[in-house]
């Protein structure tokens, strides 16, 4: 057994939720001795940017999610053509999702209908699709923007694991991304519907998102909440949501669109990016 192995393996007994609620406890501290340590010390550790955050001052913000989560100056992530990132990361994997799976890392895919928490009806049109995931390691910016203009229809909370979403743990727990506590947005845009899924992770405390604030945590039950009375329209570049630590988007679109070349695996990428072009 390597050290990615056992890496994984180790994630298996530990209690995820209760270790992710108590660092969030952490995080949401103001008490100067523990919000200044804390985040002087991440910043330092992950060599933190701060000349693009539109508060560089680190001894300005309130705890640590507030630092974690910053809000960056409005000229530092200019829009793209086309689909966009919606997040800073990696772009750890992208392409077709060919019958109804998706590729999670090398010799491991998932199924869409578990990704999106069992529903047959809402993976049926994306089932020969195409899908990008994107990983925010936790030196990048932590909010999730809408890579086009949509309307939210519906979002489904699924329980479940908090594995770490690392590229270490990807290649080597199944499934990860479909077992992982998640919260599917539904949306319908002009490309035709769109999932995002925010994937919940190790010593994430929390999913935001702008229409209903804290998502997570919550009782480990799924809860699915409908839009079509009062609907959520966000536009193309807009803030949908926001992890806690971090984490992990799927972008799940029908096959109307095309990546742009030469995206690769691997690569890093900036919210606002181009990644896709609908097709003519």
């Amino acid at each position: 057994m390597d050290r990615e192995q056992l890496f994984a393996w180790l994630q298996y007994p530990i209690p995820h939720h209760t270790l992710s609620r108590l660092i969030g406890r952490v995080a949401d501290s103001r008490q100067p001795w523990i919000r200044d340590t804390f985040i002087r010390r991440f910043a330092s550790h992950y060599n933190v940017d701060m000349s693009q955050a539109e508060q560089p001052d680190l001894g300005a913000y309130e705890n640590f999610n507030a630092f974690f989560t910053r809000a960056l100056k409005p000229e530092a992530r200019p829009l793209g053509a086309g689909i966009l990132s919606p997040a800073d990361g990696v772009l750890s994997q992208f392409g077709a999702i060919k019958h109804g799976t998706l590729i999670q890392a090398k010799g491991h895919a998932y199924s869409l209908t578990a990704l999106l928490g069992g529903d047959e009806a809402r993976a049926e049109p994306l089932r020969r699709g195409r899908f990008a995931t994107v990983y925010l390691s936790p030196r990048d910016y932590h909010r999730v923007h809408m890579p086009c203009t949509g309307t939210l229809r519906e979002t489904v909370y699924v329980p479940g694991r908090l594995f770490s979403v690392n590229q270490a743990t990807t290649r080597q727990v199944p499934a990860l991304f479909a077992r992982n506590e998640r919260l599917v947005c539904h949306f319908d845009t002009e490309h035709g519907p769109m999932a995002l899924v925010l994937i919940g992770a190790m010593i994430v405390a929390a999913i935001e998102t702008v229409w209903a604030g804290r998502i997570t945590p919550i009782p480990r039950q799924p809860r699915h909440t409908l839009f079509d009375a009062q609907p959520v329209t966000l536009e193309r570049g807009a803030e949908m949501g926001r992890f806690m630590l971090g984490s992990s988007v799927v972008m799940c679109f029908p096959e109307s669109i095309e990546f742009n070349e030469p995206l690769t695996p691997g690569q890093m990428v900036s919210m606002g990016q181009s990644l896709a072009t609908p097709k003519s």
